[in-house]
Formats: C-alpha cells, structure tokens, sequence
C-alpha cells in the first residue's frame, strides 16, 4: 500500500529539514542486500552519530530541490540509501565504504559537502579526511605543546642553577677529602 499525499508531504518536509543540517551526505544504492544487512548497516550509522534513510528518489528530490543539496539528484537512480552527519564530514563516507567493502552489492554513488557534489572519488577522498575527534586531538595537542614548553623553559634556570650548586659542593667535598 502506497503512502498517502500527506504521508509524503510530511515525508518531504522531515527528510528536507534533517538534510538542512547535514555536513556531508552519502548517496548508495543497496540494491540486492537483504533486510538484516541494511539493519546492520542502520545499527552502525546509529552508533557512529549518522543517519541512515532508504527513501524513495522522488521523494528526495522533491525535499532538496532549490537547496545547496539539489546537485545529489543526479545520483538518485535505484534502490537509495542516504547517510549523512551533522558533525563529522568524513564519518558518512568512512561508514560507507567500510560496508561497501564488506558487501560489494552495496555502492557508493557519490556524496555533497561544503557546497560540493562529488563522485565515488570524492567519496574516497572525503574518507581518508581525520574525522572530528582526530581534529579535537591535534588541536588539543596544540594548545598543550605551548604552555608545556613555556614550563619546561621557565623551570630550566633554577634547575640548572641547583646542577651548578650541587656540582660546586661535590668539588669542595673531593678537594677536602
């Protein structure tokens, strides 16, 4: 049984605005995978902090349609899957093509981020990025490695000064002994 005309509408209005947010969307086309298969890939997407839709393609073109997304439609042919994130650029392509590895019926169409549509290459590309908690560890690491050195120089005088002191009493002691 078909949705109905406000069924979609709704539809519509909840797939554009959760799209409005996203920082990079994953096209796939799962053709040939069984139920169980795409509920694992859902668990996974769920667990990383992505979303996953299998949503009908005309029903996404409609809700991206006069959006900065409107360039994804030319990859909207077939069964689709749509991943995306709202934090992380690279997480959606890294989750799809660790499954499209493990299930070759699974394949990556192509992505959008930062005002870009992109082929399965810029898929690749936008995957190998560090994804946001390797960012927050380098940068983290970056603001430590300052204030570190700035200790580690500061404390350099009087230790070396106590070297020196200790260094002097050790000469005393042997020229008297």
């Amino acid at each position: 049984m078909g949705l109905s005309l406000e069924q979609k509408q709704a539809m519509v209005s909840e797939v554009s605005g959760q799209l409005k947010g996203a920082q990079a969307v994953i096209v796939a086309e799962y053709r040939g995978l069984n139920v169980g298969l795409v509920t694992q890939l859902r668990s996974k997407a769920r667990k990383s902090g992505l979303y996953l839709r299998v949503l009908k393609n005309t029903l996404v073109k409609i809700a991206v349609k006069g959006s900065n997304l409107e360039p994804i439609t030319r990859f909207l042919t077939g069964p689709t899957a749509v991943i995306w994130s709202n934090d992380s650029p690279s997480a959606p392509a890294k989750l799809a093509l660790r499954f499209a590895k493990e299930q070759k019926k699974f394949v990556v169409k192509g992505g959008f981020c930062d005002g870009q549509a992109f082929d399965t290459a810029g898929v690749d590309q936008l995957a190998s990025m560090p994804g946001k908690p390797e960012l927050q560890a380098s940068l983290l690491m970056t603001f430590i490695a300052a204030p570190t050195d700035f200790v580690r120089t500061i404390a350099a005088g009087p230790q070396n000064f106590v070297y020196l002191i200790d260094a002097r009493k050790r000469a005393l002691e042997g020229g008297q002994g």
